[in-house]
């Protein structure tokens, strides 16, 4: 074989190359469908809908193995890691440091949303024709049980088998701490156990990089289905100022991260942007930050954050650390009282913050999470929740960037953590 056609081999193999044009190509199919749903153009609105539910299919099958995955990978990984850390005053330690970093960073993101929202006011004089209210009945029902106590019951598992049943992340990790502190006090007759466990995690990292094969297909799946009932040019016209004000803030969002990113890790940054590159189309492309968890793991391994602190900080930072999608909140929550004609004072509007700085944690699991809480925020501010259903249109694109900019931040928490742990040590 020639080296051109090794090289060219090599190229169409990569991961990122696949997944990006997976992306061209389903968002060629997609936008074709769409232009040619007429009478004229031979496709019936019909079918076009019907090859959308089918063809999301891919989507759905790459997201599910991901999920059948997730479950015992946090558990496995999780009690490992703590167990290696030996004790509760170094759980302690990394726990401490996380925390700050996530509650800071999701202070940050929620002050850019809100900065930007009132600078820009892209809600402001909003006439939207022939938006759809009933499309955001079923959020608005989701936020019917969301209270206090609800929130609590969230957090803390009834049962773990449950917990993995349903993925609920933030349910396993709170066993999984218990179970590994456990683990760690009791010393050597732990560890068979732990030895266990550790071999499983490596098995179950294995079957990451099969799942991963699905990936493009998924990313394909997913765009193609979008856009074949979506008229894109239509939908950037009409939220042309909600979209470019929310990139805005995203963007600066991005800006700061990579800041401090490079700030913190210097010329390593560019290495780890390098190893995320892959997790960050799977992300975008399926608008699931949890569809990249397990490769994400792998990736920050590689990159050179010790298995103990990726197994800690990553599970922890997919319930606490959801950077664009804490970003959105706020954005979304004002722009529907702007449109609306609501007017929030700043003393009410960073009582909202607060409010989100608890009610938005623990959700990464849930369907539409971001809408969710931002339904149940509109409910307590006395803002319509019904107006969820004037974003409701254009929120597939936003989460495509919210997705990703969630996986950046949890790889640079990660990275940080283990970098300030490499030098301790």
């Amino acid at each position: 074989m020639s080296n051109t056609a090794t090289q060219k081999k090599s190229w169409l193999s990569n991961l990122t190359v696949q997944i990006i044009l997976a992306m061209l190509l389903g968002a060629g199919l997609g936008i074709y469908i769409y232009e040619n749903t007429s009478p004229q153009g031979g496709i019936s609105p019909d079918w076009a809908k019907s090859f959308s539910t089918n063809i999301k299919l891919l989507a759905t099958i790459f997201i599910r193995l991901v999920q059948m995955i997730i479950s015992p990978l946090v558990f496995t990984t999780l009690v490992v890691g703590i167990a290696k850390l030996g004790d509760i005053k170094s759980v302690g330690r990394i726990g401490g440091k996380a925390l700050a970093w996530f509650f800071t960073a999701s202070f940050i993101s929620l002050l850019i949303g809100m900065f930007w929202v009132n600078m820009l006011q892209p809600g402001v004089g909003l006439k939207l024709a022939n938006v759809d209210m009933n499309a955001a009945a079923d959020i608005a029902q989701k936020t019917e049980d969301f209270s206090a106590q609800k929130f609590i019951e969230h957090i803390i598992p009834k049962s773990v088998v449950e917990a993995m049943a349903t993925n609920e992340i933030l349910q396993i990790v709170v066993f999984s701490i218990f179970f590994g502190l456990a683990a760690a006090s009791i010393g050597d007759m732990a560890k068979p156990v732990v030895k266990a466990l550790d071999k499983t995690s490596h098995i179950i990292l294995k079957m990451v990089g099969y799942v991963m094969k699905f990936a493009p297909l998924g990313v394909f799946g997913a765009i193609a289905s979008v856009l074949a009932i979506h008229d894109l040019n239509n939908l950037v016209v009409t939220y042309v100022k909600y979209f470019g004000s929310f990139m805005v803030g995203i963007a600066s969002l991005w800006v700061i991260l990579l800041a401090v990113g490079f700030m913190i890790l210097k010329k390593s940054m560019v290495i780890l942007l390098k190893r995320i590159v892959s997790p960050l189309f799977i992300a975008f492309g399926t608008t699931s930050s949890e569809a990249v968890f397990p490769k994400l793991t792998e990736e920050l391994e590689r990159f050179g954050v010790k298995d103990k602190v990726v197994s800690f900080m990553l599970p922890l930072g997919y319930s606490f650390n959801l950077d664009g999608s804490m970003m959105y909140m706020t954005f979304a929550s004002i722009f529907i009282a702007q449109a609306y004609g609501i007017d929030l004072s700043v003393g009410t509007q960073m009582t909202m913050l607060l409010v989100l700085m608890l009610t938005s944690k623990g959700i990464a699991g849930v369907p539409r999470a971001s809408l969710v809480v931002v339904a149940a925020t509109c409910g307590m501010f006395k803002i319509p929740v019904e107006g969820i259903a004037l974003i409701l249109p254009i929120d597939h694109f936003c989460d495509m960037f919210r997705s990703a900019t969630n996986v950046l931040g949890n790889a640079l928490a990660t990275s940080v953590i283990g970098k300030y742990e490499a030098d301790k040590d």
